[in-house]
């Protein structure tokens, strides 16, 4: 899938929590529609601001712990983290345009 690495339940504290830089974590799986809907999208912003921002995916079946401790319901949600909280959730498929809003306080920075 492009150049957003996956990340684990195991990983996660170490990869996004305690990461120095914004981390967008895109909350996924096989079976869902709108999260391949999102993907292209998802990698296109990863490589614009890759010196900016790290762009990750969490698929949900596999790795059910995070998921429930952030209490992702429904997906794909993408939550950015910065300094180890959730700053930012948007759940549901969005346009390019709509997620680089949300991102672009992070860039600005």
């Amino acid at each position: 899938m492009g150049d957003i690495k996956p990340v684990t339940d195991a990983e996660f504290p170490t990869t996004v929590l305690q990461s120095d830089k914004p981390v967008v974590v895109d909350f996924w799986a096989e079976w869902c529609g709108p999260c391949r809907q999102v993907a292209p999208v998802l990698e296109e912003l990863a490589k614009e601001y890759a010196d900016k921002i790290t762009f990750l995916k969490l698929n949900v079946d596999e790795n059910p712990q995070t998921p429930l401790e952030y209490r992702v319901t429904g997906i794909p949600t993408i939550n950015v983290y910065q300094g180890g909280q959730v700053v930012k959730s948007l759940v549901g498929a969005r346009p390019k345009a709509a997620i680089k809003a949300e991102l672009s306080d992070l860039v600005t920075a």
